[in-house]
This record gives structure tokens, C-alpha cells and sequence, in this order.
């Protein structure tokens, strides 16, 4: 389909591009952004009024539960969120049932994403086998199976040899590892972070430094080793620092911010909230102005849903026994946009970090409005008003702490590869 946008505000940091024209696309990819094209007959014409187009959303973390917990989410119905959310790439985590260890459940990831022909979605492959922190997994089959990165996600290796080895075998295959910092004999068996409200609530926390002398252990090693390390979802001000002087010091890092983290803090669990059980945990409000000033200034590279969809009980039992995790997908964009509304952060700062910027750590030719890349791209009406209802999100998870919220701003229009795949103008 040959499409043009006409009188779009043209938004792409990979460009440094900001500016109101037109956008003309065509077998599937982007032919000409904010300048006239002689002779473009359009098959499909979509005229704006000045709404924000941007390249598509690279998520770093999107749990679509498949294969192995369906009864939570499936590929089908999370990519259908993401489409109407404006995310076009997508990175899953290699915590599926089976795991992400092996080349067969990296092909079956991509063969049921293909059969839906929507957003695209790129692995991570496991760095141990089972994640079980023993045996290194064969990297370089994953590579070639299609893997962008590796991850043992949210369970630590505690033997600082195998994760030594482990980053030695990862430089090798010039693959960056995900490392979700946390020390889990600090952690224990906590479900909040330690402070007063833990204490006033009786509920076991998570205290800071098991997320700060996990990253302290992952810079040593990285050092040594020379390995890409994206850090992911920070959640404290002290590991943004640990982070700033990495990079400071020259270290190939990388880091990024859940969504949640941005809003949300340890009050927002007072009453039991099981909806903000997160992982790791909400904490303090000087800690999420840390995120914030930390984004800002560019020590976290990204911003990202760290999607979790979970079923109606996983979230109905009391509150240490709730699984930890939120449906985001779907208030991403609006809640990001909103930065640059209230928080005064400069709008090619925050396109970025939800575009090109996650786009560059995973390696893959997207978040770019640029002449002949893929046309994956989304429209944004920061003048449409709504309210998020739980029950009526497109993921199957309707586990969101953001339910009854006031959105200002919505995805109207994702296209992926020039396919429209979602259109509400």
C-alpha cells in the first residue's frame, strides 16, 4: 500500500527532525518524511491537524506469558495491545515455559508472531540454562536463531564465576546482556521496599542495596570483561549514580526506566495495593526524581512498559502472595508524552527514548523516520482525552495500577512495515 500523512508534526530524534509536513511510504517503507514527492499516487491518504508522528516504539520489555502461560496472555492478544499502544518492536524476556534456552522455542516465538503479522517482536535468550545460574546456554545457536541479547531476567546468578564466564562467552557473539540487578539473599523474601511504610504495613522489604551491590558486581565484571550491559529497570536513586560513573568511566552500559517507576512510589502500596506489587519495588519519591532527573540528563538511555499481564487471581490474594507485575502496554505513550507536558522534558528527548535510543541498544533498523527504513511508525493526538478502564484494555492483563486514570493524549494511527494495523482518526 502506497500511504501519504499529510500535515503531521514530524517528530524523529534519529533525524533530529521536528517539524510539521507530510510523510510519504510506500512497499513497506518510509520514501520521504517532511519534504514533497513529484508524482506519489497514494492508495490511502490520512490527513492530520498537526498530530505527532513518530517512529514506532521499541519496547525493552513486553511479557506476552507465550509460550507456557497462556492463561495469563498470548502472543496474539499482546501484540494486538501493542499495536494500538504504537509499539512495533518488541522485546520478550526469556522467562517462558519452556524456557528461551534453545533455538526450537526462539522459532516458535517467531513463527506464531509471523502468523499474526503485527508487531515485531525479538527475543532475548537465556544466559543460563533453565535460568538456572549453572550452565551457560549455546549462545551462538541463539544468535543465529534470532536472539537480540541475553538475559537471565528476574533470577540472579549468584556464582560470580559462571556470570564471569557468562559475559566472556556474551562479548564473543558481540551480544549485549540484560541484567535485572538484584541480590536475592538481600532481597529475601521482601515484597515492598524497606522503609516506614513496610514497617507500618508489616509487609517484608526489599531493601536498596539489593539492587545497588548488584550493579556494584555487574561494573567489576564489566570492566574486566568489556561486555555490553543494559541495566534494566532501575528503581533507585543510588544505582542512577552507580550507572552516571560507569558511563563517565567509559563502560559500554546502557540503562532504563519502567514506566511505573516514573509515577509511582511506595505510597501508592499503602491499603494493600496488590496492583502495585512490582518487581523490582516502587520506592521512595526522592528515588523516582532520581529516575526522572536521570532521564533527563541521559544516564537511563530508555523508557520502557515493562509489560506484565497476569490473570484476576494472580493479583486477588493477599498482598506477599500476589505476583509481582503490571499491564502497561496500552498508557505508555500518553503517560511519556505527559514528560514533556508537566515535567518540562524536551519532547526529542522522550520520542528518543521510547524510539531510537532502545532501538540502538537491541541492534535493529527501527525507531527512525529516515528515507528507505521500515515503515513502523504511530500518530499521537495529545489532544484526545480518556480514561483508563481496566476491563476494557486490549491486553489480557488487566492487572494495571493506572485504572481510572485520566490520559491526556492517545495513539490514534500505528502503522508496521506500511500495513495500517491499527487506525482510530
Amino acid at each position: 500500500m502506497r500511504i501519504v500523512i499529510r500535515n503531521g508534526r514530524l517528530v524523529c530524534p534519529a533525524q533530529q527532525l521536528d517539524e510539521l509536513g507530510d510523510l510519504y511510504i510506500a512497499d513497506g517503507r518510509i520514501v520521504a518524511a517532511g519534504k514533497a514527492v513529484d508524482d506519489f499516487t497514494a492508495d490511502l491518504e490520512i490527513a492530520l491537524e498537526g498530530q505527532f508522528v513518530c517512529p514506532g516504539i521499541v519496547d525493552l520489555s513486553v511479557h506476552t506469558r507465550e509460550p507456557g502461560f497462556e492463561h495469563k496472555a498470548t502472543i496474539a492478544s499482546e501484540t494486538e495491545a501493542a499495536v494500538r499502544a504504537g509499539v512495533t518492536s518488541m522485546v520478550c524476556p526469556p522467562n517462558t515455559r519452556p524456557v528461551t534456552d534453545n533455538p526450537s522455542v526462539v522459532e516458535l516465538i517467531h513463527q506464531r508472531q509471523a502468523r499474526l503479522d503485527k508487531t515485531h517482536i525479538y527475543p532475548l535468550g537465556a544466559l543460563t540454562k533453565g535460568l538456572e545460574g549453572r550452565q551457560l546456554t549455546e549462545v551462538a545457536a541463539l544468535r543465529q536463531a534470532g536472539c537480540v541479547g541475553l538475559s537471565n531476567t528476574d533470577y540472579p546468578i549468584t556464582d560470580t564465576e559462571v556470570l564471569r564466564r557468562a559475559f566472556e562467552y556474551a562479548v564473543g557473539f558481540d551480544l549485549p546482556v540484560f541484567i535485572h540487578p538484584e541480590d536475592s539473599y538481600l532481597r529475601n523474601r521482601g515484597v515492598m521496599h524497606e522503609g516506614k511504610i513496610s514497617t507500618r504495613l508489616g509487609l517484608p522489604g526489599i531493601p536498596e542495596t539489593a539492587e545497588t551491590i548488584a550493579i556494584s558486581r555487574a561494573l567489576l565484571l564489566i570492566e574486566q570483561t568489556g561486555v555490553r550491559a543494559h541495566f534494566c529497570r532501575l528503581s533507585c536513586a543510588r544505582s542512577v549514580e552507580l550507572v552516571a560513573a560507569a558511563k563517565q568511566q567509559g563502560l559500554p552500559v546502557s540503562a532504563d526506566a519502567g514506566i511505573c517507576y516514573l509515577y509511582l512510589t511506595e505510597m501508592n502500596v499503602d491499603g494493600f495495593n496488590s496492583q502495585c506489587h512490582l518487581w523490582p519495588p516502587l520506592r521512595t519519591d526522592r528515588d523516582r526524581q532520581a529516575l526522572l532527573d536521570g532521564l533527563r540528563s541521559g544516564v537511563i538511555d530508555a523508557v520502557c512498559s515493562d509489560h506484565q499481564p497476569h490473570d484476576e487471581d494472580a493479583k486477588a490474594a493477599p498482598f506477599s502472595s500476589t505476583e509481582p507485575g503490571a499491564s502497561t502496554l496500552e498508557v505508555l505513550a500518553p503517560l511519556v508524552f505527559n514528560l514533556a507536558s508537566t515535567r518540562g522534558f524536551k519532547l526529542e528527548h522522550i520520542v528518543g527514548a521510547l524510539t531510537c535510543r532502545p532501538a540502538s541498544i537491541i541492534g535493529i533498523n527501527a525507531g527512525t523516520l529516515a528515507e528507505s527504513a521500515p515503515a513502523d511508525l504511530f500518530i499521537f493526538d495529545e489532544g484526545s482525552q480518556w480514561t483508563v478502564n481496566a476491563e476494557k484494555l486490549a491486553s489480557a492483563g488487566k492487572n494495571t495500577p493506572f485504572d481510572n486514570w485520566e490520559m491526556g493524549g492517545k495513539v490514534t494511527c500505528t502503522i508496521i512495515d506500511g500495513k495500517v494495523m491499527f487506525r482510530d482518526l
